[in-house]
């Protein structure tokens, strides 16, 4: 696949991204406007509309399939892939950082409540390893040593990204009936779901895994004959998954102490679920070539592109280059789940909690064929919250 093409499908995923966000933005204004419209009322101590601001840090499961040509899967190991092997540095990055925005719409005098939230994520991760084995040597003449013999060696550099971004608009009703005291609710909602997430990663592997060495013997003269070959291995994936649909989600708190002069802690938590229905998308690019060199004596023979050329001993030189491009509609289940602690002051509130986010078989991460695999997001979450009018 050309530069061109990724450059191209860079910037549709970007206009995809820009677009999302812009509308995403136009609607909260807009549920913003209409709340604030109703914020002049009554108590601060039930406020109109409710404004939150978070950030989390979230551990990405769901992994993908590394690039594994040929030279990479040698058994047993080859001494420079140990420690680290090319394959398990194509590990993607293990946690993402991000932010949340979510206003909620209390209309005065009923128990309905109206939301928007969006949240976004991303993570980056880059990795280089260099290992060779030590210069060897071979006895030349009966007291004399020649040194060096080419050295066995891997050399691996890995870039991998992360973002996904998570649309709500949902509608609710407080079943709670005060039944959690006085700040307390039990609040069942539905709407809609919007889920996108995208990835890219780049390997590029070069490695001289085995060496052979054997000997021309001409009386007490021992003259070499060296066998080896280089690989060169480079891979560029990308893969992203866009999808809508119903959501369901039910958010509860109850006071556990403290009062509404001086403050109250509550415990909090929710279960959520939707299931989405997108496209999910994966193309890529990848080459392997395999350069035998054969010494005899002290003169160098690079090998043709022809297998065994007259029969010389050349060793056979590959190519391979192997693009795919696949896109599926498919259709995801999503699961949910959050717990924490909030501390209330008037129209203020501080939260802290746990929160973890399951996307079914989202992501294909298949190099040569297709492959599904969960999208998961787990951790620590913070945010503040101001509420406006009553």
């Amino acid at each position: 696949m050309s530069e061109l093409k990724n450059i191209s499908c860079t910037a549709k995923t970007g206009r995809i991204q820009l677009l999302a966000t812009a509308s995403t933005a136009t609607l909260l204004a807009a549920v913003l406007c209409a709340g604030v419209a109703e914020a002049f009322d009554g108590d601060l101590g039930n406020p109109t509309v409710w404004i939150d601001l978070g950030g989390q840090l979230e551990r990405v499961d769901g992994g993908q399939q590394p690039y594994a040509p040929p030279f990479t899967l040698i058994s047993p190991t080859p001494a420079p892939y140990i420690p680290n092997s090319p394959l398990a540095l194509q590990h993607p990055g293990r946690y993402s950082y991000g932010g949340e925005v979510k206003i909620s719409v209390h209309p005065h005098g009923d128990d309905w409540v109206f939301n928007a939230a969006i949240r976004y994520g991303r993570s980056n991760n880059k990795k280089h390893a260099h290992q060779e084995t030590k210069f060897g040597s071979f006895p030349l003449f009966p007291s004399y040593t020649f040194v060096p013999l080419p050295q066995k060696f891997s050399d691996t550099n890995t870039k991998n990204s992360e973002s996904h971004l998570v649309l709500d608009f949902q509608a609710g009703k407080d079943v709670g009936l005060g039944q959690w005291g006085r700040h307390g609710y039990s609040m069942v909602e539905a709407g809609l779901r919007f889920a996108q997430f995208n990835s890219q990663s780049a390997a590029a592997i070069y490695a001289r895994p085995d060496f052979q060495l054997s000997y021309a013997n001409f009386g007490s003269l021992k003259l070499p004959v060296k066998y080896f070959t280089n690989f060169n291995g480079q891979a560029i994936n990308q893969r992203s998954f866009s999808g809508i649909g119903p959501s369901l989600s039910w958010d509860a708190s109850a006071v556990v102490g403290g009062n509404a002069e001086m403050g109250e802690i509550s415990f909090d938590w929710g279960l959520n679920g939707a299931l989405l229905f997108g496209r999910q998308k994966s193309e890529g690019n990848h080459k392997t070539i395999a350069y035998a060199y054969i010494q005899r004596y002290f003169n160098t023979h690079r090998p043709t592109d022809i297998p065994n050329s007259n029969g010389l001993g050349y060793s056979t030189t590959y190519r391979t280059n192997v693009p795919h491009e696949r896109s599926r509609s498919v259709m995801v289940p999503n699961v949910g789940a959050f717990a924490g602690v909030s501390f209330r002051q008037g129209a203020a509130k501080v939260s802290f909690g746990y929160r973890a986010d399951f996307f079914f078989g989202a992501v294909d991460d298949g190099v040569d064929v297709r492959h599904t695999v969960d999208r998961n997001f787990y951790g620590p979450f913070a945010k503040i919250s101001v509420g406006l009018g009553g």
